[in-house]
């Protein structure tokens, strides 16, 4: 495909997804601003093919709130159909935008079926619906310019050689945590998340490696390589500037996030983690924040997290790392007794 067609196939995505948000109805407060009881949008991003035949549904979500991040379990508010409603889907929503999410694989035989996506939050219905049409097959670009890292579609022989980064998270398979002690986690592998227990309180150690080819080049400081701090001077020439780009823009720089995916209660990390969702206020800890630097990361990759536990219950964890083009992600399962 020419580089002008394929271009302008990447703003008019970005549009036409665009549309689905701006135009879906919102009773009562209509376009406004909001930080608490606005709806939660299921998202189909698009679509790409396994080597087997099989295909990657992939999803994420909008939640129109600024602060409230919901909470909704499988069930008839959180469900797939047809078939099983269970998908692997999550159940914690942060703020705002949340690109690609999860993926649902289908086999080979599954054909042109659609696969249907139920939110129900806050008292607004949402569903997301698979298709194959070519205009969401997804490729490395288009994760790309959806992120923000892209601009308008403008890509460099960097975008189609970048690999994303790997996340492995260090340890045992199983392990049990005494009140008191801090342990390590599960090593992290598919089919599925390593499970291990932990005490209400009881800070759980999350040693995980982050190693990634380099790519794309930081257009900030990278991490490690230099003082991650800006001067008086550029802090304000930042945050009076004039905004340069209509569409989503990301600092690209390489970072890893854990965050919460399934669980009823709260989660603290520590350090405070760098945001995954499209915060773009500018002071916001986010890479779509202008004023955002990279956490430092350390030489051989090992990222030192601990997370705190308030209430009982089984929990998923989910670590992103990325390059700020492309993502890959690990999940750990932990139950937390009293």
């Amino acid at each position: 495909m020419p580089m002008k067609q394929y271009a302008f196939r990447l703003f008019a995505r970005k549009v036409l997804l665009s549309l689905v948000f701006v135009l879906s109805p919102v009773p009562g407060s209509a376009q406004e601003t909001t930080t608490h009881g606005a709806p939660l949008w299921a998202a189909y991003e698009g679509w790409n093919e396994n080597q087997d035949g099989s295909t990657n549904y992939i999803f994420g979500y909008m939640n129109d709130n600024w602060e409230e991040e919901l909470r909704v379990p499988i069930g008839e508010n959180n469900s797939f159909s047809p078939g099983e409603a269970d998908r692997g889907q999550p159940t914690f929503f942060m703020p705002r935008r949340n690109r690609y999410t999860f993926t649902v694989t289908v086999p080979a035989d599954w054909g042109d079926r659609e696969l249907v996506w139920t939110l129900n939050a806050n008292g607004y219905e949402s569903r997301a619906y698979t298709s194959k049409h070519q205009d969401v097959f997804i490729d490395n670009v288009t994760i790309s310019s959806d992120g923000g890292s892209l601009g308008g579609g403008y890509t460099s022989p960097e975008t189609y050689a970048n690999v994303a980064p790997t996340v492995t998270v260090e340890g045992d398979n199983e392990r049990s945590v005494a009140v008191g002690e801090p342990r390590q986690p599960g090593f992290f592998g598919r089919p599925g998340p390593a499970e291990y227990s932990v005490r209400v309180g009881e800070p759980l150690r999350l040693p995980a490696r982050l190693t990634d080819d380099g790519l794309p080049t930081c257009s900030v400081p990278c991490a490690g390589t230099v003082s991650t701090s800006r001067s008086e001077e550029e802090l304000l020439r930042l945050m009076f500037r004039k905004p340069s780009k209509p569409l989503v823009y990301k600092v690209v720089s390489l970072f890893m996030s854990w965050n919460l995916y399934r669980g009823e209660g709260e989660v603290t990390f520590d350090p405070p983690q760098t945001k995954v969702w499209e915060d773009t206020r500018p002071a916001s800890n986010s890479p779509w924040g202008m004023l955002w630097l990279p956490p430092e990361i350390p030489e051989d990759g090992m990222i030192e997290t601990t997370a705190t536990f308030d209430t009982p219950g089984t929990y998923v964890l989910w670590a992103r790392g990325d390059d700020g083009s492309l993502m890959s992600d690990a999940y750990i399962t932990v139950n937390v007794t009293e």
